[in-house]
């Protein structure tokens, strides 16, 4: 018998074939994941600091794969140049009933298949039902609602400063201002106001079951239809009685769209006020230099709210995209049918645009004659970008400037409950925010 065909000898080439086989199947998996897109969303690792491989990927690979929940691999764009051109570019789409649109939740995915309204539309249909609504948050009309602003902001604090201490911010200011000012725009009566924002902060703190999110999701859904069927009969001088009087008797949107359109100008931006409000108060507490101008020179507020909202990015993953026909991006060839997520959160901190992006200063966007660094506050992506930029960005940057031109005058003692290091953030993954937050003077 042959040495080779002997059982000891055909044991040891089986067991070199198994090694080899072994290295080379580690060596492949190695290579696999060194290649493979990493998991988005990123992580942020610390408070509120934006994830660290945003930085790393406007320095080496700005344009690159990621991949989400279910395994779809979408590109996602981080230098503010190319963002800029995503978001202005109409060979891409906001539909997100498209193939390959990139869903960021089982749950996104779900409410995918409803109806649109103009958020989730192209032109020229985006438009037609934007314009629906837009004359109501223009900056005139806004200038007009200004008082009436005020006026909540301070019955609010009125309120507060009776409770006693340590307050539960949250509850008590930061999640009624918001919410009772684009419910006077709808038209919601006074006295349903407080049940209101009952179930929207049930819909949206995340802190409730699904099933109770749920319900008060189609809580707020039908409370929305009666005032519309109400509004139909007797119209009053609001958004919900502009679209029956002016859209649906005359047959251009059916009931069902103003419906959706009225619920969408209620939840939409009311969850990332809430956020920007307990952001705004914790970073001036962080930066008390920056607090004690505030408080010297109100009129700042304006000032601020512009870096609060490049600084802080509360709606960072909205601004989502897919390819209607071949494109190049910055180099790459993007196929019809890929997803794009445009990072707002990391253009408004590339360094081509900004500079010392990591650092909060009040001072920014003011003009070099008055001490500032002369930047220019629209090229922060807070609002996004281009034809879809936030339609309420005057009505949201009008209250957060109400707020904090006010707030600190009326406390200038306001100070955390609790350490900063205890402070409970939205999970890590997801958009920044504050769950809780109790303050005391």
């Amino acid at each position: 018998m042959s040495m080779y065909n002997s059982p000891r000898a055909y044991s040891s080439r089986l067991r070199s074939c198994l090694q080899t086989l072994s290295v080379a199947r580690a060596s492949y998996s190695t290579t696999a994941a060194m290649t493979a897109p990493p998991s988005f969303p990123f992580a942020r690792p610390h408070a509120w600091d934006p994830p660290a491989e945003y930085a790393r990927l406007r320095a080496t690979n700005p344009v690159s794969r990621v991949q989400l929940w279910d395994g779809s691999t979408p590109w996602l764009v981080v230098k503010h140049k190319d963002v800029i051109n995503v978001l202005t570019d109409n060979r891409l789409s906001k539909e997100r009933s498209r193939p390959g649109f990139p869903e960021m939740s089982a749950g996104g995915k779900e409410a995918a298949k409803n109806k649109p309204t103009f958020v989730d539309m192209d032109p020229p249909q985006h438009m037609q039902q934007r314009s629906m609504v837009e004359s109501l948050f223009d900056v005139d009309a806004i200038a007009k609602l200004r008082p009436h602003i005020q006026r909540t902001v301070d019955s609010l604090l009125d309120a507060m400063v009776k409770q006693e201490k340590p307050v539960d911010f949250i509850d008590k200011f930061s999640l009624p201002v918001p919410s009772y000012i684009i419910y006077g725009i709808l038209g919601v009566p006074f006295e349903d106001l407080e049940f209101l924002t009952q179930q929207n902060a049930i819909r949206s703190n995340g802190s409730a079951t699904a099933t109770e999110a749920s319900t008060a999701n189609k809580t707020l859904l039908d409370y929305i239809g009666k005032l519309v069927d109400q509004r139909g009969e007797s119209p009053k001088e609001d958004l919900i009685s502009k679209l029956v009087t002016e859209q649906v008797k005359p047959g251009h949107i059916e009931r069902s769209d103003a419906v959706q359109i009225a619920f969408l100008m209620l939840v939409a931006g009311n969850a990332t006020m809430v956020s920007m409000i307990n952001l705004g108060v914790v970073t001036l507490l962080q930066y008390p230099e920056q607090l004690a101008k505030l408080k010297a020179n109100p009129s700042l507020s304006s000032a601020f709210v512009s870096e609060l909202c490049r600084y802080h990015t509360g709606s960072a993953m909205a601004t989502r995209r897919v390819a209607k026909v071949d494109i190049e991006l910055a180099g790459h060839a993007i196929k019809a049918g890929e997803g794009i997520i445009a990072a707002t959160q990391s253009a408004s901190r590339d360094e081509d645009v900004f500079s010392d992006p990591d650092v909060f200063d009040i001072a920014r966007f003011l003009p070099k004659e008055e001490g500032g660094r002369g930047e220019d506050g629209y090229k922060a992506m807070g609002y996004g970008w281009g034809e879809h930029r936030c339609v309420a960005e005057t009505l949201a940057r009008t209250e957060l400037e109400v707020v904090f031109a006010t707030l600190f005058q009326r406390l200038p003692n306001l100070k955390l409950a609790i350490p900063f290091e205890d402070i409970k953030w939205s999970p890590p993954r997801k958009d920044i925010g504050i769950t809780e937050l109790h303050v005391t003077w």
